[in-house]
C-alpha cells in the first residue's frame, strides 16, 4: 500500500484524480448524528465513501492518509447562503442574488449564476463547508426563485443539483413585497398557485406575456413543480404563528414539500412542526428579538425543536455573515455548550454536528447522496486538527467527490505576503 502522510507542506495546490484512499488513525464524526468514532478508517473510491468506522478494512493498493491524533470528518453543508452569487456585496454589478425589476420571480434560477472562481468559495473550502445550499433573495414578489445546491470544488463545474427548491417570504419580509400585510402575502401566494393551475387545465390560452399579466408562463410552470412535489417549497418565516399558517397549506395543496428557514419562535409550535413531518432549517444565532416577528427568540430554539421530534438544521441566516459560513461550526459547538447552562436545552455532539452536515441536505431530499460519511455518499471529507466544533481546531485537508482540493484562498494568500513584508513588498500607500 502507498503511503501519505498528513503533513500540511505535502498537500496538493490542485485537485488530485479520484482514486481509492483510506484516511486511518483519526476520531471520525460521520455526520448522521451518531457520536464520533475514536481510531476510525474512512474509505473512499471514484468520489464516493465506501465505509467509515471502526475496524474498517483498508483496500489493497489504496493511499493510505494517516490521520493519527486528528479528526476526520464529513464536510460541512452551508444552509441558505449567497455563495457563488455575491463576488462584492457593496457592489450591484457583482450581485446575482436579487433582481429587483424583473417580469420573472418563480422562475428565476440561480444556478446559471454560479462563479466557482468567487473568492468566497475558496475562503469556505478552506474552512470546512463543502457544500452550499445557495438561495436567491426576493425582489417585487413574494417569491425569490430557485436555489441550488453547489460544491465547494475548485473545478469548473460547481452545481451539485439546479432547481433544488423554491424560496418564498412570508412573515414580515412577504408583507413588504406583497404591499404591507402578512394577509396580502398569502393572498398572493393562493393566487400564484391558483394561475400555474390555470396554466396547467390550458397552456396555450394562459396569458402570461401581456403587462396586465400577473404571473408569467415560466413562473406558472416553475410552481406547478412546487405544486406536484417535485420541488420543496422552502418557507421564510420566524413568527409562531406564522409558522401555523404554513403548515396548514398542505391541507389546500396536499403535495407541497415544506421546508421551514429560519422559525425563530418554531420552539414555541414544535409539536405542530413535528407532527406535520417538517424539517427547519433554523436561524443559528437568535438568542436576542432582531424583529417584531422574533420577540420569542431563545438560544434554545433549536435544542426545544429537536427534543419534540423536529429535524432542525442551521443556517446563518439572520446572521451577519461577515465571518463566512464556516462560523456554522462555532454555531453547532455552541449548541453542545449550552447543555451545561441551566435551563438551556442544548444538543449532544452528534446531533449538534449534523445541524451542519446531513440534516442541511436532508430537509432538501439530499441526505442519500450529501451531508455524511455513510456508505455511497459523495466522498466530501474534511481532515481537522481537533475536534471541529472546537474554536482552535482548523482543517487540514478538504476532499469533495473524492479529490484533494487546495486550502489555498485569497484571504490566505495576502496574509501570508504581508505577515512579514520586506521592503518594497507594500502597496505604494504604505510608503509614507
Amino acid at each position: 500500500m502507498k503511503r501519505a502522510l498528513l503533513l500540511l507542506a505535502t498537500m496538493l495546490a490542485s485537485p488530485v484524480a479520484a482514486q481509492t484512499v483510506a484516511i486511518t488513525g483519526g476520531t471520525v464524526a460521520i455526520g448522521d448524528g451518531s457520536a464520533p468514532i475514536p481510531n476510525g478508517i474512512v474509505v473512499i473510491r471514484d468520489g464516493r465513501v465506501v465505509a467509515a468506522g471502526a475496524g474498517v478494512a483498508v483496500p489493497a493498493g489504496a493511499t493510505v492518509v494517516d490521520a493519527s491524533g486528528k479528526w476526520v470528518a464529513a464536510g460541512m453543508v452551508a444552509g441558505f447562503t449567497n455563495l457563488g452569487l455575491v463576488d462584492a456585496n457593496g457592489v450591484q454589478e457583482s450581485n446575482d442574488q436579487r433582481a429587483r425589476t424583473t417580469p420573472f420571480n418563480a422562475a428565476i434560477d440561480v444556478s446559471t449564476a454560479i462563479n466557482p472562481q468567487a473568492s468566497a468559495i475558496a475562503n469556505e473550502r478552506a474552512g470546512g463547508v463543502t457544500r452550499a445550499i445557495v438561495a436567491p433573495d426576493n425582489g417585487g414578489s413574494i417569491f425569490a426563485g430557485r436555489g441550488a445546491v453547489i460544491d465547494l470544488g475548485s473545478d469548473a463545474a460547481p452545481v451539485t443539483r439546479a432547481r433544488a427548491f423554491q424560496l418564498v417570504e412570508l412573515g414580515e419580509a412577504g408583507a413588504r413585497a406583497a404591499g404591507g400585510s402578512r394577509p396580502a402575502a398569502y393572498a398572493a401566494l393562493k393566487d400564484a398557485f391558483a394561475q400555474a393551475q390555470d396554466y396547467r387545465r390550458a397552456p396555450a390560452g394562459f396569458d402570461g406575456r401581456s403587462k396586465e399579466s400577473l404571473l408569467t408562463r415560466a413562473d406558472a410552470e416553475a410552481l406547478l413543480r412546487v405544486l406536484d412535489g417535485a420541488e420543496p417549497l422552502a418557507v421564510h418565516v420566524e413568527r409562531a404563528s406564522d409558522i401555523l399558517q404554513v403548515l396548514g397549506l398542505v391541507r389546500d395543496y396536499p403535495k407541497l414539500r415544506l421546508v421551514l428557514v429560519g422559525a425563530t419562535e418554531g420552539w414555541m409550535v414544535a409539536r405542530e412542526i413535528a407532527a406535520a413531518k417538517v424539517p427547519v432549517i433554523a436561524a443559528a444565532l437568535a438568542d436576542l428579538p432582531f424583529s417584531f416577528e422574533a420577540l420569542a427568540a431563545t438560544e434554545s430554539n433549536v435544542g426545544r425543536m429537536t427534543a419534540a421530534g423536529v429535524p432542525v438544521a442551521i443556517s446563518t441566516i439572520n446572521a451577519n455573515t461577515a465571518p463566512g459560513e464556516h462560523i456554522l461550526a462555532q454555531y453547532a459547538g455552541n449548541l453542545v455548550a449550552i447543555t451545561k447552562v441551566p435551563g438551556a436545552t442544548g444538543l449532544d455532539w452528534g446531533r449538534a454536528f449534523a445541524t451542519i452536515t446531513s440534516l442541511p441536505a436532508a430537509a432538501l431530499g439530499m441526505d442519500g447522496e450529501i451531508g455524511s460519511l455513510r456508505p455511497g455518499r459523495r466522498a466530501d471529507v474534511v481532515v481537522w486538527s481537533g475536534d471541529p466544533l472546537e474554536l482552535s481546531s482548523v482543517p487540514q485537508a478538504v476532499w469533495i467527490d473524492g479529490r484533494q482540493e487546495p486550502l489555498a484562498s485569497r484571504q490566505r494568500a495576502l496574509r501570508d505576503r504581508y505577515l512579514t513584508p520586506t521592503e518594497g513588498a507594500l502597496p505604494k500607500a504604505y510608503e509614507r
